[in-house]
């Protein structure tokens, strides 16, 4: 398969790099090809442009200022995405990236008879997300529903695609995970990817 892996922070010695180097040695020891996009190094804007919300339901609409990263997405099989969850949520490039890059004619259509949107990225096969919390487990999950999760597999996962398999590995509590915590968390990515 072709992966595109998707890294949005911001530093180049995070953890979050730490896990995408983990998945591409362990995605391309099992014969796939990896399509690294680090978002912050190929300075994406995140910025949903005026042009681009005043044609959002234009046919067709125009992805001319992100069809490169357009034509990569289109051209892989799954995505892997490695964040950092942040106010329980996405870092702002990531969402930008779904603003921008998830667009009408990309990743979905509109029905013409009203309401609904029709998947586009057929293609993709499989969506996983690799992140990190700074909260705990129990906080994420009980207290605020697990919005990331709930956003990429209900949302995004289900309506850009058909029938993919989603996947979603957290290390949480990470401000005060232990080196042997984060470690083993590697392994685990490892072990998920390798299976793929």
């Amino acid at each position: 398969m072709r992966i595109l892996l998707v890294l949005a922070h911001p530093l180049s010695e995070s953890f979050a790099a730490s896990v995408a180097r983990t998945a591409r040695e362990a995605l391309e020891a099992s014969g796939h090809t990896v399509d690294l996009l680090d978002l912050y190094a190929e300075d994406f804007d995140p910025r949903l442009s005026e042009a681009e919300r005043n044609g959002y339901f234009d046919l067709p609409y125009d992805t001319s200022a992100v069809a490169g990263i357009v034509a990569r997405l289109k051209a892989a099989d799954g995505l892997v995405l490695v964040f950092p969850q942040w106010w329980f949520n996405f870092p702002a490039i990531l969402k930008g990236f779904f603003d921008r890059v998830f667009a009408p004619g990309v990743a979905f259509t509109h029905d013409a008879a009203g309401g609904r949107i029709v998947p586009q990225l057929t293609n993709i096969r499989l969506l996983y997300a690799l992140t990190t919390t700074g909260s705990p487990w129990w906080l994420v999950h009980f207290y605020m529903g697990n919005p990331v999760r709930r956003l990429l597999k209900r949302g995004i996962a289900n309506f850009c695609s058909k029938k993919l398999v989603f996947r979603m590995i957290s290390l949480h509590d990470m401000d005060r995970a232990t080196q042997a915590r984060r470690r083993a968390h590697l392994e685990r990515i490892r072990r998920a990817l390798a299976a793929v």
